[in-house]
């Protein structure tokens, strides 16, 4: 589809499951699909403003959210409703999964925050991913999310990921 087109723009439905459970799911609009990663761009999902003293989440934000199906991480551009970009924030999870029109994704509770500016690097949330006990239930899966969280903090601190988004 070219941007020219009168076609509507493909959508999908995204859908976080985290612990066996659906944490949320929201439609969003399909940029770009090859084969092993997806691109897709939404409006902030969460409800009301989500604060996490180093950034918010809030209504009129953008995310345009890049997903692989053979990587343990998904990449998310954070934009202001002006389009001043925030920063990226990044989940570990297990490789994407399009069916139909149904985009699942598994988060594994280990997150990284860069900021737009650079200066901002932060591994969060691995208090939760300890607790979730994936080290003894999936040690395999657990070793690739350290792996994947160690990539993406090298990238962010080596200037960041437009080399893996291109």
């Amino acid at each position: 589809m070219s941007a020219n087109s009168a076609e509507p723009a493909a959508r999908v439905e995204v859908v976080l499951v985290k612990g066996g459970r659906t944490k949320i799911r929201y439609p969003a609009e399909l940029l770009h699909d090859d084969g092993v990663r997806l691109s897709v761009r939404a409006p902030w999902a969460g409800g009301g403003v989500r604060d996490f003293g180093f950034v918010r989440f809030e209504a009129g934000d953008v995310f345009t959210e890049h997903y692989w199906r053979d990587r343990w991480y998904s990449v998310k551009e954070v934009r202001a409703g002006n389009g001043t970009v925030k920063g990226w924030y990044c989940d570990i999870t297990r490789p994407a999964v399009l069916s139909g029109d149904e985009l699942v994704v598994e988060d594994l509770d280990l997150d990284l925050w860069r900021s737009a500016d650079g200066r901002d690097v932060r591994r969060l949330d691995e208090d939760e991913f300890a607790e979730s006990g994936l080290a003894q239930t999936d040690p395999e899966a657990a070793s690739a999310a350290m792996a994947a969280l160690d990539e993406l903090e090298a990238l962010a601190r080596e200037g960041g990921f437009e080399d893996l988004l291109t």
